[in-house]
């Protein structure tokens, strides 16, 4: 198998993949230069993967409802964090609190 994750993968594949790879770096069997270059896949493997999901989140459609004729009417999702960071960060602010720094 090559170094580089193969365009040709599922996400199923890369993530199995990326799974095996974290056991034998974990495993710490492998020598320096093996572990590094193992390493190396797994950043590769997982970027694959977050890039994947992103593209999936894309093509997740929020059903609305339907038309007079009866057709399922969507819009695209759009993902948004549902907590108040503004009105968190403030309070944070007020309370000086060292934690949240931004």
């Amino acid at each position: 198998m090559s170094d580089s994750p193969s365009d040709a993968l599922t996400f199923e594949e890369s993530l199995a993949e990326l799974e095996r790879v974290v056991r034998e770096l974990e495993d710490g069997q492998l020598g320096l230069e093996e572990s590094l270059s193992r390493y190396e896949k797994g950043i590769g493997l997982l970027k694959r993967c977050y890039a994947n999901l992103q593209q999936a989140e894309q093509r997740i459609l929020l059903l609305t409802g339907s038309d007079p004729d009866g057709q399922p009417v969507t819009q695209p999702f759009e993902h948004t964090a549902t907590a108040d960071t503004a009105g968190a960060r403030e309070k944070a602010k007020n309370r000086k609190d060292p934690q949240i720094l931004f």
